[in-house]
């Protein structure tokens, strides 16, 4: 890993001013403003694509993910270069951003679709969207569940640099395929070839199952992943000169 790089160490200060600004200029609302809110909801800007990915929901998000940009961005800087880096940084957490609400929008439309069918008109529907309370009778066909899963897809905005991250990750693995590491609550050393899969089948499994840990982008961090994969493969394929 070694010294930081030039385009990491900028994404890194740029992270920390994003992070500490609606801390001191609460009153601005910087935080709806920047997250990335679901496409229907009237906070919504198509710049949310590009700022959430410096938005952060607390000090550990932002920690692990600026570690993991200078722990795996650093050694693919250095051999890629800087303008190459920050093209594929962008484009993986663009991709992250754009896949995550692609998902979102089709299982939002599905509840939708449900509600519209057993007779719930579209401003009784903007009603539970707004209010969050609904009559009683809807779960005789739509779980509580799903309704809550509506509700939230349209009210909880997205930030971080999560989906970037896991671009990163995936292209390090691909280049570097025998270096160990190690998760902290697993600090058993294992090569990144099969870690990073093993991490990202994880993501899978918790984004299309109720089992998901805690409040995460599940489809963000998949999203990074496969546009990762796809340009670091194709890059590879092709051998891309550094771009200087």
């Amino acid at each position: 890993m070694g010294r930081i790089t030039e385009a990491v160490k900028h994404l890194v200060i740029i992270n920390i001013i994003f992070f500490i600004a609606p801390q001191v200029m609460p009153n601005l609302g910087l935080e709806n403003l920047f997250a990335l809110y679901f496409p229907e909801n009237e906070k919504f800007g198509f710049w949310q694509f590009l700022t959430h990915m410096f938005m952060h929901g607390g000090f550990s998000h932002i920690l692990f993910n600026m570690y993991g940009l200078w722990a795996f961005g650093t050694p693919l800087e250095q051999m890629w270069g800087r303008n190459k880096f920050l093209f594929f940084y962008f484009s993986a957490g663009l991709g992250a951003g754009l896949i995550y609400t692609l998902v979102n929008y089709y299982q939002f439309n599905g509840v939708y679709d449900q509600l519209v069918q057993i007779g719930i008109s579209p401003s009784d529907i903007n009603d539970i969207l707004n209010t969050g309370s609904y009559n009683n009778r809807i779960l005789e066909t739509i779980s509580e569940a799903d309704l809550s899963e509506f509700y939230a897809t349209y009210h909880t905005p997205a930030v971080g640099a999560s989906g970037a991250i896991y671009g990163v990750l995936v292209a390090f693995g691909m280049a570097f395929p025998n270096a160990k590491l190690a998760l902290i609550f697993f600090p058993v050393p294992v090569a990144a070839k099969y870690f990073i899969p093993v991490i990202i089948l994880g993501d899978l499994f918790f984004g299309m199952t109720s089992y998901s840990i805690g409040n995460v982008a599940h489809f963000a961090h998949i999203g990074g992943a496969i546009i990762g994969f796809i340009i670091a493969w194709y890059w590879k394929q092709n051998q891309f000169k550094r771009w200087d």
